[in-house]
């Protein structure tokens, strides 16, 4: 499981970074442009996908009252893309560090609604990497709106051929 878990962190720091390259290689009013999709600029898109990440990891690590980082953020993309490249970096540390037996560990968190889970942490850190792919999907989407022709291909294949 562990070294699944490491592959699937990996790949999604790299296919995180591969999107956010294209992201801040846009105009700035292209950025923030608003499109028809679940978060409605590539911006907040990425905003997304890094207040997930940073939430479930402070779950993980038994903060009683996690936070969303965008509460109080008021960078910019380059800023966004530093934070969620070192939130992706963390994730893939501390797996490349936990012991098998820390990765079955069942922890209780509470949902933004207030409800209580009991899940294993391997659970969790595949919910965290195919929700960002998921999100990198509507990313694509909305630079395809935006006009952009050329878009890395972020698959999990492409990364793995790389390796």
């Amino acid at each position: 499981m562990k070294e699944l878990l490491r592959q699937l962190a990996a790949y999604n720091l790299w296919a995180n970074q591969k999107l956010s390259e294209v992201v801040l290689a846009l105009p700035a009013e292209k950025q923030q442009e608003e499109v028809p999709s679940s978060f409605s600029s590539a911006y907040k898109t990425l905003l997304h996908i890094w207040d997930a990440e940073s939430i479930w990891w402070q779950r993980m690590k038994l903060q009683e009252y996690p936070s969303l980082p965008s509460g109080q953020f008021k960078g910019d993309i380059k800023d966004l893309s530093r934070e969620l490249n070192l939130q992706d970096q963390q994730w893939l540390d501390w797996i490349g560090n936990a012991s098998e037996a820390g990765l079955d560990h069942v922890f209780q968190y509470y949902t933004l609604k207030k409800e209580a889970f009991k899940q294993p942490v391997y659970q969790v850190a595949m919910h965290v990497f195919n929700h960002s792919t998921y999100h990198r999907g509507q990313l694509v989407n909305i630079l395809r709106q935006l006009g952009l022709e050329k878009i890395p291909q972020t698959d999990l294949i492409i990364w793995s051929r790389k390796k």
